[in-house]
């Protein structure tokens, strides 16, 4: 008889933008926008951005929180649907070996695009929640970078 298999934490989050999916799609994939709006701590926490927008690509992002920590990810792109998806593996420098899967659908709306994000295969529950915390506020950041006040 087979080991059963642990099921592994996901989270799934919903946003919705006043904006094209092409500009959503360019805060996640551009460099110089991803400095402007990356990550929970304060606008201007992001210190690297690069991506290599294709698939078989790569990121990396390396930001500080507001306790100081430096922090850095990276990931390759496994599925780059221009404007519609992007799906890649996201690393942590610092716990390279419990590697997770971020799933973004970019869905036109008649106000704008509805943003699916379903990140998978977190190593634990406490691992999934953190990252809860953390892409909560960097989309409260994402959604001041699209349409500043």
């Amino acid at each position: 008889m087979a080991a059963p298999t642990r099921e592994r934490p996901e989270l799934r989050l919903e946003r919705h933008y006043p904006v094209s999916p092409e500009k959503v799609w360019r805060a996640w994939t551009d460099p110089q926008a991803l400095v402007e709006w990356f990550g929970p701590g304060e606008p201007g926490s992001v210190t690297h951005a690069e991506t290599d927008v294709r698939t078989g690509g790569y990121f990396r992002v390396e930001f500080h929180t507001p306790d100081g920590e430096q922090h850095s990810v990276s990931g390759y792109y496994l599925d780059v649907t221009p404007h519609r998806r992007l799906q890649f593996s996201w690393a942590w420098r610092s716990t390279p070996e419990r590697e997770s899967l971020v799933t973004i659908d970019f869905v036109k709306t008649p106000t704008g695009t509805r943003m699916n994000f379903v990140h998978t295969q977190f190593f634990d529950q406490a691992a999934r929640d953190g990252h809860e915390g953390g892409w909560t506020q960097t989309f409260e950041k994402l959604a001041q970078h699209l349409h500043p006040s």
